[in-house]
C-alpha cells in the first residue's frame, strides 16, 4: 500500500506508479480530511437517475448515459453557425459540435465534469469569466482546424463537486451563450442522403477496423484507450469523458474531408506525426486538453481531402503507432 494525499490523488499524481491496467491498488490515508481512498483496479460508481435527472434539467436537454463507462453526455453542437472549410461548407457534425460529460471519482465521494466547447474567437473570454464566476476551472484552450471560416476555437473547461451542484453551475457560466440549448435554433430538416448513403461504410470500417456513428452526412469513428488506465482530478478518463481518437468523413466517396484527434501518450507523438504525414494528412494542433492527468494525455488534430479509403488508411496508420513505445514510458 502507498499512501497518497488528498490532492494528489484529485490531480492524478499517484505517487510512485504509471496509471495502466496493470496498476495494483493503492489506499489513501483511512478517514480523514487530507486521505482519499483509490482502487484503481475498482469500477467507477454509477450515476444514480436524479444525478442524471440533475444534469438534464440544468441544461434544458437529455443526454446519454453510457453504463460501462458510467458516464453521461450532453452534445452542445453549435447549430447556429455556418462552417466552411477551404471555402467549401462542411456540416457541424464534422467537429464542431461541443459536449459536456460527468463521471463519478473512484471512490464515488465526488463527481468530475468535462467539457469541450466550440467558440467564436469574441465568445472566448467572456467564457472564462463566467466558468470561472462559477467555480469551474479552464484546461485548454486551442485550434483544431486550419482554413475555417469563421474561425473556431476550443475551450475545456472542467470541475470538481458533487453532480447537481456542477450541473447547476456548467448550466450558470452557460447560460447566457448560444451554447446552451435554449439559445441554439432548431433543428433543420434532415439531409436527403446520409453517410450511409455517401459512403461505403463497410470498406471504411474495414480498414480502420472499427465501427463508426452516422451523424446525417457525417461519419465518425471514436477509439479509446483501452491499453490505458489514466486518472485525472481522482476519475477515470475514458472514451466518452473525452480520452479518445477519432476520425470523421464529410463530402462524397470519391473527395471527401477528414478531420480528426488522436490521443497519445508522449513518446507516442512524433511517431504519429510521421505516419499522418506518410500518409498526406495536415498536422494542425499538437497540444493538451486535460490537466493534471497520469500519465500525461497529448491530443493531435489532423485534417486531410481526397477519396475517403485513402484517408482512412491514414487515419489507420496513426493509430497503429498507439501502444507501441508504451514500455518506453518513464515517469
Amino acid at each position: 500500500m502507498n499512501k497518497i494525499t488528498r490532492r494528489e490523488a484529485l490531480t492524478g499524481i499517484l505517487a510512485g506508479g504509471v496509471a495502466v491496467l496493470a496498476l495494483p491498488k493503492l489506499v489513501g490515508a483511512e478517514n480523514n480530511d487530507e486521505g482519499i481512498r483509490a482502487d484503481v483496479q475498482g469500477k467507477t460508481p454509477s450515476l444514480t437517475q436524479d444525478e442524471m435527472t440533475a444534469m438534464e434539467t440544468a441544461l434544458g436537454k437529455k443526454g446519454k448515459y453510457v453504463e460501462a463507462e458510467a458516464v453521461y453526455t450532453v452534445p452542445l453542437p453549435r447549430n447556429d453557425l455556418k462552417i466552411t472549410i477551404k471555402g467549401e461548407a462542411v456540416p457541424i457534425s464534422f467537429g464542431f459540435g461541443g459536449w459536456v460529460s460527468v463521471k463519478k471519482t473512484m471512490d464515488g465521494k465526488g463527481a468530475v465534469l468535462m467539457s469541450d466547447t466550440v467558440l467564436l474567437q469574441e465568445e472566448v473570454n467572456p467564457l472564462i469569466s463566467a466558468a470561472q464566476a462559477n467555480g469551474l476551472e479552464v484546461g485548454a484552450i486551442h485550434n483544431h482546424f486550419f482554413y475555417e471560416e469563421p474561425r473556431i476555437f476550443y475551450m475545456h473547461v472542467h470541475g470538481m463537486g458533487d453532480v447537481v451542484s456542477l450541473a447547476k453551475s456548467y448550466a450558470a457560466a452557460i447560460k447566457t451563450t448560444k451554447l446552451f440549448p435554449a439559445n441554439q435554433p432548431a433543428a433543420s430538416s434532415p439531409p436527403t442522403k446520409t453517410a450511409k448513403e455517401i459512403f461505403d461504410l463497410p470498406a471504411l470500417d474495414k480498414i480502420v477496423g472499427s465501427t463508426g456513428a452516422v451523424n446525417g452526412t457525417t461519419y465518425k469513428y471514436t477509439v479509446g484507450r483501452a491499453d490505458q488506465r489514466i486518472l485525472a482530478m481522482g476519475a477515470e478518463m475514458t472514451a466518452n469523458i473525452g480520452l479518445n481518437s477519432w476520425a470523421a468523413f464529410a463530402g462524397s466517396a470519391e473527395a471527401a474531408h477528414i478531420a480528426g484527434d488522436m490521443a497519445m501518450l508522449e513518446p507516442e507523438v512524433n511517431s504519429v506525426i510521421r505516419a499522418l504525414r506518410k500518409n498526406n494528412l495536415e498536422v494542425v494542433a499538437v497540444h493538451n486538453h486535460m490537466l493534471g492527468e497520469n500519465p500525461r494525455v497529448i491530443f493531435l488534430h489532423y485534417y486531410g481531402r481526397g477519396a475517403a479509403s485513402t484517408l482512412a488508411q491514414g487515419f489507420r496508420a496513426a493509430l497503429d503507432e498507439l501502444g507501441k513505445k508504451n514500455e518506453t514510458m518513464k515517469m
